[in-house]
């Protein structure tokens, strides 16, 4: 099984010389592989919210690298009137979606290397803007990989997986997180059997999980969301890994819809469910789950995305909230790449920043 292979594709890239973001359309997946070449803020803030570029790390990547394309041109003289151009540019691609933490996290981090170097020329900041956007990117590889390395510790070769959405490689730099420990083991011949829910109404587990993995030459089983009492009950699933957008203090988890529910089946089951949260995703500022902003998107995705005709009936009202929140109680572990924490959750949170504090030394 070559997983190399398979992940030698680039989710978000900068094309500097064409002043350009490139991001695979992940709207069109698995039916058209398409690379997309953004060059206006507009077109970067409408991949974000259509999710033609979607995952938290993802996200954060490409909103760096936007906040630095939107400034690059800035013909501003002096340093207070670049930062109010940039000011603009970070707002705006800011409002593209609210839950995922990654997106004020990057867009915070490019604000502070502006402010790190006011004293610098324009074109000095300018440059500074692209290397810590690159930085970003090749730090969330690192991330991705030592998540992936945790995660495999806590598992044993030929067992089921059950995964829900796609925090796969379509949604970071490289590995995925909820999928990293699936890839490395798959390099290590564990012959893991995923199993991964088609995540309704987006579809994020059949077009992009069960895509990604197949190529990758995994064992991975599509089943439909209220498939998963199911597959556990049959005894084929032994761990639940899942990704997340923002991860409150105490633990609560907020991702996808349709979370929540394997979070509470696998409980039933006596199932073990991680959350792979790269640090960036908690937010230690929210104090619990309830304290999440939830997305709510377009009625159209639940009636009509996917069909040739309605499916609902017209008039009829409809819910549709992007993600859920987990409670913390239904969580195992949360595995981050400064270590795997445990209940009591929010003491362990606070080891994982003092561990991370203590690497920056």
């Amino acid at each position: 099984m070559d997983t190399k292979k398979a992940l030698d594709f680039e989710t978000v890239e900068l094309d500097d010389p064409n002043s350009a973001l490139v991001i695979i359309d992940q709207t069109l997946l698995p039916n058209e592989f398409t690379y997309l070449h953004l060059t206006t803020q507009s077109e970067i803030w409408e991949a974000i919210y259509d999710l033609k570029v979607r995952g938290a790390p993802a996200i954060g990547i490409a909103a760096a690298y936007g906040a630095y394309l939107g400034i690059k041109g800035s013909i501003a003289k002096d340093f207070d009137s670049f930062y109010k151009e940039f000011k603009t540019v970070k707002d705006y691609l800011a409002s593209s979606r609210p839950t995922a933490v990654n997106l004020f996290w990057a867009l915070d981090r490019m604000d502070t290397c502006v402010q790190n170097n006011k004293n610098k020329p324009i074109a000095e900041i300018k440059e500074f803007l692209r290397r810590e956007s690159e930085e970003i990117k090749a730090e969330d590889v690192w991330v991705c990989k030592t998540i992936g390395e945790y995660g495999l510790s806590l598992l044993r070769p030929n067992i089921g997986i059950l995964t829900h959405c796609n925090a796969g490689q379509l949604a970071t730099a490289k590995y995925g997180t909820a999928t990293a420990p699936i890839y490395l083991g798959t390099e290590k011949g564990y012959n893991f059997k995923v199993f991964a829910d088609e995540t309704r109404p987006l579809l994020q587990g059949a077009r992009l999980t069960a895509f990604e993995l197949h190529k990758a030459g995994v064992d991975v089983t599509l089943i439909c969301d209220n498939m998963a009492a199911t597959v556990m009950a049959n005894g084929w699933v032994q761990a639940v890994f899942v990704g997340c957008d923002r991860v409150a203090a105490n633990g609560d988890a907020a991702n996808k819809i349709g979370t929540s529910g394997v979070a509470i089946l696998a409980h039933n089951y006596g199932i073990p469910f991680y959350v792979c949260a790269p640090t960036s995703t908690i937010d230690m500022e929210c104090p619990t789950g309830k304290d999440i902003h939830i997305e709510q998107r377009k009625p159209e995705e639940v009636s009509e995305k996917w069909y040739a005709k309605p499916m609902a009936p017209k008039g009829v009202k409809i819910f549709n909230p992007a993600f859920d929140v987990t409670e913390s109680k239904f969580i195992s572990g949360i595995i981050t790449e400064y270590g795997i924490a445990r209940h009591p959750f929010k003491p362990a949170l606070e080891e994982i920043f003092q561990k991370k504090a203590a690497s920056k030394k």
